[in-house]
Formats: C-alpha cells, structure tokens, sequence
C-alpha cells in the first residue's frame, strides 16, 4: 500500500482538525470498476490482499471516533471529525467484508455504436438482493437486439426512435435491462422496483443517462410495489399504459408467481400486440416450480406464452467464496394476450 498509517497524525499527537480532516480525506474509499467477467474470486482475493491494511485503517479509525478529541475547542469541528470517521469505516464494511462495487457491462447492437452501462453495486446486507446484478439480466439485455428483430418487429424499428414506445421493467435492481431496453431499442422505459431499492436503481440510471439519450432513449425510474398502489409512485397508478413489459430473475418466493403476473396484467396494455418478456434462471427444482406456477396463473389473465427457449448465462455472488463464476441455464418466455 503507498499509504502507512503509521505516517498519519496519530489521537495521542492532538494534532489539528484541519490535519485530521485530511487524513481521513486521504482514506476514502474508491469503488474499483469490474467488468462483467471478472469472476467473484478474483474481486475477493483483491479484497483478501488488503485485508491487514483494512485492519490498520480500521483501528485508526476507531481511535479517532472513541476519542473525546479534547484539545479541540469548537464542537462542530469534532462532530465533523467523528462523521467523516464513520464514514470511512462504514466503507471497508458490507458484503463478505466487501465495500460497494462498481461495473461497466459493455454492449453491441447492429444498429447503433459500441456503449456500455456503469452499474453501482453497494454492499450487502441484510435481505437486499435488488442491490446485485444478476446473470439473468445481462443475458436477456445482450438478448434485446435479436427479440426486437424478430419477436417485436411489429413494435419496433431498430435504428430508428422508438420514443413513443412505453415499456416497464418490473423489479429493476440495479436497472441493467431497463437501461439497455432504452438504448437499444431507443424507447422510453420505465425501471420499477421497491421503495427500498430505488435509491440506488435512481443514481445508476442518472449517471447513464446522458449516454442512454445520445443513444435515443428515454430512462426513468420509480417505486412501484407489486399488488399495493399505496407504495408506488403516482405514475405507475394508471392501469394497461405499457406496450412491453421486461422482467428479469423475479421469481424466487412462493407469493412471487401470483404478484408478478397480476402486475404484468395490471401494467400491459389490454392489446393482442402487446408483450411481456420474462427470463428466469432455472437454477433448481423450486425454482422450476415457481415458473411452472406463474406460466398457469397468466393464463387465467390471459395471458399465454407465444414464445420460449432457454439461454446460458453466467452468475456470480454464489455459492461458496471459493467458487467461480457460475453457469446458469435461464428459461425464457414471451407472452402475448389470447
């Protein structure tokens, strides 16, 4: 590491506000950048080999916020102090002991130039797995060029604006579909997911969007939970105002087949033109269950599946630490109303 701790100023010197401030300035963390393909192990045998510095940080850290910092007279210097302190350390906490992440997933489309989407992944914790981006996503995104030739071509005209073409991405996570949906189909799409998800759902879409509108997108995002209209944002209130429906790895508890096909009727227009895409990652029996269920319960919408075949992925934050990237088969479906 180019930075010692031992060189910082240290609680026992009183050192100045304006020394300790900048010290800690020093050790703000930076999220590295990963590409799609770096396998999971190798992100945390980065993180293994800085574990002792970690540890060194860590205690500094804990020194500066256990201190009184006495020999400081103005309070609000101390709290800013004891703040930035925490903050530095909330970094070097999350996932695995990972802080957050950040990836760039490149894309190529027959009708417009090379691009790429930069998604913030932020720690871990708790039961947050809209803060990840799964395999099943960057399949079906890497997928959207050849469904809108062929299975949406009466939608869609590739190279061409489709501005005035509504589509919702129903639980969005990081928004990697839904902002590959807008730029390469040049729509305007919608991302959707939990109140609690949105935060960082809205930071990834606004540090793409200048890149998704150069493109010819349109990109939005906002709260919508699945069978409530009391947590969901206004705009979302409406029934049957969009075209095409995305979902991508939705399905992975029991009350998930009923909640997500009564928000796919709920949301798609009321018009045989209209279609839901939907990829799922088979990854065992219950989850081969679960589609099964939810194919049988958009048929009493209606709704019947034009559509289907099953595409090889990759997904990653699996498993056990020591474990590759892991293949995926990912059942996907395209349904139409009857």
């Amino acid at each position: 590491m180019s930075i010692c701790i031992a060189d910082f100023p240290q609680v026992w010197q009183k050192p100045s506000s304006e020394e300790l401030l900048a010290s800690l300035k020093r050790l703000q963390v930076e999220p590295p950048i990963w590409s799609p393909g770096t396998p999971r192990k190798v992100i945390q045998e980065t993180y293994r080999n800085a574990a002792q510095f970690r540890l060194e940080v860590a205690a500094y850290l804990s020194s500066i916020i256990k201190s009184n910092l006495g020999w400081i007279q103005d309070d609000d210097e101390k709290e800013a102090l004891w703040e930035e302190a925490s903050r530095r350390l909330s970094e070097r906490c999350g996932r695995a002991g990972m802080g957050e992440i950040t990836r760039r997933w490149p894309f190529e489309s027959q009708t417009s130039t090379p691009f790429e989407l930069i998604i913030r992944e932020p720690p871990i914790t708790g039961d947050c797995l809209g803060l990840k981006t799964w395999g099943s996503s960057y399949l079906l995104a890497q997928s959207l060029d050849k469904i809108a030739r062929s299975s949406l071509s009466h939608l869609l005209s590739l190279g061409q604006s489709n501005q005035s073409l509504d589509v919702l991405e129903l639980g969005s996570g990081t928004g990697l579909l839904g902002m590959a949906a807008a730029a390469i189909w040049q729509a305007n799409v919608a991302l959707t997911d939990l109140p609690s998800i949105v935060p960082n759902l809205s930071y990834n879409v606004e540090v793409n969007r200048s890149n998704i509108e150069a493109l010819g997108g349109i990109v939005d995002s906002g709260a919508l939970t699945w069978g409530s209209e009391i947590d969901s944002a206004e705009r979302f209130t409406n029934k049957n105002q969009f075209k095409i429906v995305l979902a991508a790895d939705s399905l992975y508890d029991d009350d998930h087949p009923e909640l997500l096909s009564s928000a796919i009727d709920t949301h798609l227009v009321a018009d045989k033109d209209a279609r839901a895409i939907i990829m799922i990652p088979q990854r065992d029996l219950t989850t081969k269950k679960l589609v099964a269920r939810f194919v049988s319960i958009m048929t009493t919408y209606n709704l019947r599946v034009l559509e289907e075949n099953t595409l090889v992925g990759q997904d990653d934050w699996d498993g056990d630490d020591d474990e590759e990237t892991l293949e995926v088969k990912c059942w996907c479906a395209i349904f139409g109303r009857a």
